[in-house]
């Protein structure tokens, strides 16, 4: 049944966690932007969802690393008669570089993918949200953004300020119907690890620290639906989680919240 025509935009939706928020969705009757490089694959999707589904399904090819891409984004929803009810900000990568090995451009293109550009889209679709008295957000960080920065990795990093943006984002929105969940999965199956070449060390890990995607969505929707701001999925990376951090997420939260200068 259709949500109130409700859309998602979901970035990454080409392959993996992205894809299989695409199918869950679609399959809960929201209408769908899907965003990814590449594009064949998400019109195969896209066929694919109309067809089982019935939704509207519109796709867009796009870089987010390159900086006028979130506009551009935007840009096309419009022109499409599109408002974003639900974003979920998917798309990421690592590298796996020395920092000082690798060229600048490389850097900047990963903070501008996971930095800037999740900034950015939360930034441009609150407006619509704001007006409906209704949105839902979903970040994608990580487990990692528990654990101890890793040397030469700016993921560690990146994924730690998702956590805490999409916190201080649900404080902010939460009283206007809007909720922002940070979702923080850890090993996960997918494209990901051979897209950034590190499907070998990946293949040594066990399998108890493995996920389906399928699993990772379900429990990133409800947490979000239920107004949680965090949510790490699976009993392993929970415990992680929660090893590595000295306060639990809920108390930080509460405290985070209640010291908020620009609360009323």
């Amino acid at each position: 049944m259709k949500k109130q025509n409700r859309t998602a935009l979901i970035t990454g939706a080409s392959a993996g966690i992205g894809a299989t928020f695409a199918r869950f969705l679609a399959s809960e009757g929201y209408d769908l932007l899907l965003v990814a490089r590449r594009v064949e694959r998400l019109e195969a999707l896209g066929v694919e969802l109309t067809s089982q589904h019935g939704i509207r399904c519109e796709v867009f090819a796009a870089d987010l690393t390159q900086t006028t891409a979130p506009a551009d984004i935007m840009a096309y929803a419009t022109a499409q008669g599109l408002s974003i009810d639900v974003l979920i900000n998917n798309a990421g990568l690592s590298g796996k570089d020395a920092f000082a090995a690798t060229p600048w451009s490389a850097l900047a293109g990963e903070i501008q993918l996971m930095v800037t550009a999740v900034t950015e889209l939360c930034h441009r679709v609150i407006p619509h949200m704001r007006s409906k008295g209704w949105g839902r957000i979903i970040n994608l960080s990580s487990v990692a953004a528990f654990s101890p920065p890793g040397a030469s990795l700016l993921y560690t990093g990146i994924k730690s300020y998702v956590l805490d943006i999409s916190q201080s984002l649900d404080m902010e929105l939460k009283p206007q119907g809007i909720h922002v969940t940070a979702l923080c999965p850890g090993f996960t199956h997918s494209e990901f690890h051979d897209i950034m070449g590190t499907r070998n060390q990946a293949n040594k890990l066990p399998d108890i620290l493995w996920q389906q995607p399928e699993d990772v969505v379900r429990e990133g929707w409800a947490a979000v639906m239920k107004g949680k701001p965090v949510c790490v999925p699976g009993k392993v990376n929970k415990l992680i989680a929660s090893s590595m951090r000295p306060l639990p997420i809920s108390l930080q939260y509460h405290l985070g919240n209640r010291l908020n200068p620009f609360k009323n």
